[in-house]
């Protein structure tokens, strides 16, 4: 559950992000009864790990948690991840550098940044879990396509089942192309949004992003990592 380092590769945002693009019917956005409340992110992942693999397709070799042993040494929990719509990677990514470079907020990722050829919902499992506080960029890209409603949807989903990610899920309404509170859907309208053009903008960062909070997670990420190579092993 955790990220390597990686850099922004020449493909798609996992999903074929977009106007009018719909997700894959085994990916839509979880229902609000009451069975899709015990549904953890983690639970979605781990299902769509057992697609099956095209034939002739090569299949790396995997750690005993599941990672691909080349990589498993350079994870490493994050302080953020911020999830964005394709039109929004450069926003993204100068919201990253804002947060790393000006608050000392770091180390973060951008979704864009997720490695290519795996399967999207275990990106996005690695994404939420393997860091602190997930970035939800609110512009008025954001709710145009399917995969981004269900980033969100999903991300509060998890918050809810996980304690320990309990208010981990942040809006924020970036400078540029900002999604207005009108049309922000209630779900989100319930959470305290960062707001960077507001004055209070430094002092709502310095107060969600402690270090405390990070180290916490940090430590249930270990030991839940410890806890499945004990299960491996034995």
């Amino acid at each position: 559950m955790g990220i390597g380092k990686s850099k922004i590769d020449p493909c798609p945002l996992s999903l074929p992000l977009g106007k009018g693009h719909s997700v894959d019917t085994n990916q839509r956005p979880l229902e609000s009864d009451s069975k899709s409340s015990n549904i953890s992110l983690h639970d979605v992942a781990e299902h769509s790990k057992t697609a099956e693999v095209p034939a002739g397709e090569p299949v790396a070799a995997a750690g005993a948690d599941g990672v691909p042993a080349e990589a498993a040494e350079e994870e490493e929990f994050l302080k953020f991840v911020i999830l964005h719509a394709e039109d929004d990677i450069d926003e993204a990514l100068r919201v990253q550098d804002l947060l790393q470079n000006d608050f000392g907020v770091k180390p973060g990722i951008i979704f864009a940044e997720m490695p290519c050829g795996r399967q999207h919902l275990q990106n996005l499992d690695d994404a939420v879990n393997g860091s602190a506080w997930t970035i939800l960029l609110l512009t008025e890209n954001f709710l145009r396509d399917t995969w981004c409603k269900f980033q969100f949807y999903t991300s509060l989903m998890n918050s809810v089942n996980s304690q320990h990610k309990y208010n981990s899920v942040i809006p924020l309404r970036p400078l540029n192309n900002p999604l207005p509170r009108e049309r922000t859907p209630f779900a989100l309208r319930t959470i305290n949004a960062l707001e960077e053009e507001s004055r209070g903008f430094p002092t709502q960062v310095e107060r969600i992003f402690q270090e405390s909070v990070y180290k916490t997670q940090r430590t249930i990420w270990k030991e839940t990592r410890n806890m499945i190579q004990r299960q491996f092993i034995a």
